[in-house]
């Protein structure tokens, strides 16, 4: 039997080969290492975590089998709803919401408050939708043409995207990880809202003003240059405001509290019904790289095609073109098998235990106040590197904090708030996890680029650990009395 100690240096084995693998990755492959260099890398460290368990605990492989069966299972939802972004990719460009996005966002949305305005409006939407990741697939996709012709860096604006996108879905009821963390740690709903309102709402003021002053000093870019921009979209695509319909349509179901997934399924129905009546030349055009014949087979064909298929289209102009390709399902191929081989790892040590080890490195450093929500939040950020899945990362910190936060007197929603303020925000800055994958493969900007720009993401954990130390409404249960529900 090994002692606490030496189960602790176990478990950092599989992180310290994970850790230097993806580091070896990125180094050689860069942006392409997503491609199946990463996926390579997790597979090897489930190995060792497996080999390291079965040698030293003698854990048994059905223990692991479960476990990954598990969090496979966990993240199904996840994975249909990604193939199912990849289709509103390609249906929202094809049909020209994307362009007619675009070409009214330039005329409409100064380049002086571009950053502000996209940071704001994804988290209107994100807090109606109580989803980051379909603003993001939705809205997110639009304001990076947009931001791209205004002569903002897509790192940039992506940064503003997913900082607004993220504000809304912590603090959305909607939003299944606000109702989770809530839920797992038994505080009421509103009430784990309002607390997080305490380092949110600062986090975001400050994230906006970064935004505004960044927009502000940015030198912006000739009307001409804009005014191409439009021409050359108006020129292959019918621009008219009736394909705003399809977005409306998309929140107007999203209001109704339909499940995501039925959302997204009807929304690519409706825009591709939208590109057959307002881009029929687009869509034969597609349908025409694939096959040949009649009008209807070659219609029928391109409507297939943008759903599944990369699609990309040629406007004339170079500058342009990146901006009317589209990914379809097949383009979210590489980020399922990420998180399929995420999930493995992730399985892997928390079946094997090592979980629970590592947490004994942070245990000395919550004796208190600040250094328990510091571990916390501490915890729920690493864990996103560690298990690459914030639903795993908000159970688990949960699981291992949730006696000590009892048995020093602090009320459950304080531990609540300090997961969502880390698990959550943070996981779309881990380059292999399911969180960041995602938004780099829908906003196609690497997680690297993008990540010094989410500035809410980075902001949030420091407010939590901030106002621990100043203790601001932070209250303590007195010796002896009964513990809070």
């Amino acid at each position: 039997m090994l002692s606490p100690a030496k189960r602790t240096l176990v478990a950092l084995v599989p992180i310290g080969v994970l850790t230097a693998l993806l580091a070896l990755d990125i180094a050689i492959f860069g942006a392409d290492s997503i491609l199946g260099a990463s996926q390579v890398s997790l597979l090897v460290a489930s190995g060792v975590c497996i080999a390291l368990s079965g040698w030293l605990y003698k854990t048994p492989w059905k223990d692991f089998e479960r476990a990954i069966s598990r969090n496979l299972g966990e993240v199904a939802p996840a994975i249909i709803i990604l193939f199912l972004i990849g289709a509103i990719s390609g249906t929202w460009t094809m049909s020209g919401v994307v362009p007619a996005f675009i070409c009214y966002g330039i005329k409409l949305i100064s380049p002086k408050v571009f950053l502000l305005t996209s940071c704001v409006l994804c988290a209107v939407v994100s807090l109606m939708t109580g989803s980051s990741w379909t603003t993001i697939a939705t809205v997110g996709v639009a304001l990076i043409g947009i931001g791209h012709a205004e002569g903002f860096s897509d790192a940039m604006t992506a940064g503003a995207i997913i900082s607004g996108a993220y504000f809304g879905d912590k603090i959305s009821p909607l939003s299944d990880t606000t109702v989770m963390a809530s839920s797992i740690n038994r505080v009421g709903l509103f009430d784990h809202i309002h607390y997080m309102y305490l380092t949110t709402v600062p986090s975001i003021v400050i994230t906006l003003v970064i935004f505004t002053v960044l927009g502000l000093t940015h030198a912006g870019v000739p009307d001409a240059r804009m005014d191409f921009y439009s021409e050359v979209l108006s020129s292959r695509f019918h621009i008219t405001p009736w394909l705003l319909l399809v977005p409306a349509f998309t929140i107007w179901l999203i209001l109704r509290k339909k499940p995501a997934i039925v959302v997204l399924a009807l929304s690519v129905v409706v825009a591709a019904a939208a590109a057959l009546v307002f881009q029929p030349e687009v869509v034969r055009s597609i349908g025409a790289e694939a096959t040949d014949g009649s009008p209807l087979k070659l219609g029928f064909t391109g409507v297939v095609r943008m759903i599944y298929d990369t699609v990309s289209l040629d406007t004339g102009s170079p500058e342009v073109n990146p901006l009317v390709t589209s990914r379809g399902m097949l383009g979210m191929l590489n980020t399922v098998f990420l998180i399929l081989c995420a999930m493995c790892f992730g399985g892997c040590m928390r079946s094997s235990g090592m979980i629970d080890d590592l947490s004994r490195i942070l245990r000395p450093l919550t004796r208190t106040r600040a250094g328990l929500v510091g571990s916390t939040v501490v915890t729920g950020s690493v864990l996103n590197g560690i298990v690459s899945d914030q639903y795993l990362s908000i159970l688990l910190t949960s699981d291992i904090y949730r006696d000590s936060y009892e048995k020093d007197g602090y009320e459950a929603r304080l531990l609540s708030r300090s997961v969502e303020d880390s698990a959550t925000v943070t996981s779309p800055l881990v380059p292999w996890s399911s969180c960041g994958m995602t938004q780099a493969t829908i906003l196609s900007v690497s997680t690297l680029a993008y990540a010094p720009f989410c500035f809410f993401c980075m902001i949030s954990p420091l407010m939590s650990f901030l106002m621990a130390l100043i203790g601001w409404k932070i209250v303590r249960r007195p010796a002896g009395s009964a513990t809070q529900r």
